[in-house]
């Protein structure tokens, strides 16, 4: 097999061993997998910390990524300590605090910010926020303070419905222990601290629930966004705790009001999902673009009537399920598609 190029008025002959050379070297397949099927069908493969072990990745500054926990947790360390976004499984409690350990070896951990409440996320809360120390109540002045609350643990920050799914009013039994309860909520925009000389921002941005936070460190220049993208999957929609697939794509939108990228919009603010991969401005822009183009697809189905089963079937993931879509697991494509399907009014 041999191709034919044209530049410039001039025709060249380019042998088949060329062709696969070139092809390879711009990272396509090669012929012949090309030929076997569409280009859109071609899955890159994308490296994963699925070896059970926790990987340290130094993002920038006083900012560290750790991968392999569940969901990544953010590490940032300076003289004041360690502030944490989010603490991965309680499976892995005990290789993080190590990783923390390594990063700051004199460090305690002051502050964990929960950017929601799936235990992929808070599951280290219990033993990890007992490991730090910032908080101290005296229980013989107020007795309203419980137990677990007054004891010497790093402060947990969340937005208020956070704390209300992960605890119980009085007699009724709560989904998670009291160790892992926030104790430092906030229910307004966005909360200020100030740490480690750097102002942090955490910012009140609904998405796959009501509760869901990012987190700016502002000197450094990164985004901690939890839930809000997930580079191994479609992002996760839980209808029945306010979520949306327009909060997901408002939510995006104001990313991308955050961030700023630099030359040729590669680098800039640096963004921590919640799963996979650094990222930058283009692609967070690039995860806009899917979601905004999957929810008006769907949107368009129900506008016309179309059952979920009719919608499932036209395949609105279609050209993105190469590369996020699942048909096993706890998170799969179809689920994606339902809650997406009821987030925007469907029945």
């Amino acid at each position: 097999m041999s191709g034919t190029w044209q530049v410039s008025g001039i025709r060249y002959q380019v042998s088949a061993v060329a062709l696969a050379v070139g092809a390879l070297v711009a990272g396509a397949p090669p012929v012949e997998t090309q030929n076997a099927r569409p280009a859109w069908a071609w899955k890159p493969t994308v490296p994963a910390a699925n070896d059970g072990q926790l990987h340290v990745l130094p993002v920038r500054g006083r900012i560290s990524m750790l991968v392999g926990a569940g969901g990544n947790i953010t590490v940032a360390a300076g003289d004041d300590g360690v502030l944490m976004v989010d603490t991965g499984t309680a499976a892995m409690s005990d290789k993080v605090l190590a990783a923390v350990r390594s990063i700051a070896p004199r460090g305690v951990i002051r502050y964990i910010v929960n950017t929601d409440e799936r235990e992929d996320f808070t599951g280290g809360n219990d033993k990890i926020a007992l490991a730090g120390d910032t908080i101290r109540f005296r229980i013989a002045t107020d007795p309203r303070v419980s137990d677990a609350l007054a004891k010497d643990r790093a402060s947990v920050v969340s937005f208020i419905s956070v704390f209300e799914r992960m605890s119980a009013p009085t007699g009724k039994v709560a989904p998670r222990s009291e160790d892992a309860w926030p104790d430092d909520t906030y229910s307004g925009a966005q909360k200020k601290l100030y740490f480690n000389d750097e102002p942090v921002l955490i910012m009140h941005v609904p998405a796959g629930t009501d509760g869901n936070s990012i987190v700016h460190f502002r000197l450094d220049d990164v985004l901690s966004v939890g839930d809000l993208i997930d580079m191994t999957s479609y992002p996760f929609i839980n209808v029945n705790a306010g979520g949306s697939i327009d909060q997901i794509v408002e939510g995006l939108n104001r990313l991308l009001e955050i961030t700023v990228p630099d030359t040729k919009t590669e680098g800039g603010t640096l963004v921590i999902p919640g799963r996979g991969r650094l990222l930058d401005q283009s692609d967070v822009a690039y995860y806009r673009e899917m979601m905004a183009i999957i929810r008006d697809r769907i949107q368009d189905g129900i506008k016309r009537g179309l059952t979920l089963a009719q919608i499932k079937a036209a395949k609105p993931t279609l050209d993105y399920d190469p590369r996020f879509g699942h048909a096993t697991g706890a998170w799969t494509t179809d689920m994606f598609i339902e809650a997406a399907y009821r987030s925007l009014g469907g029945k």
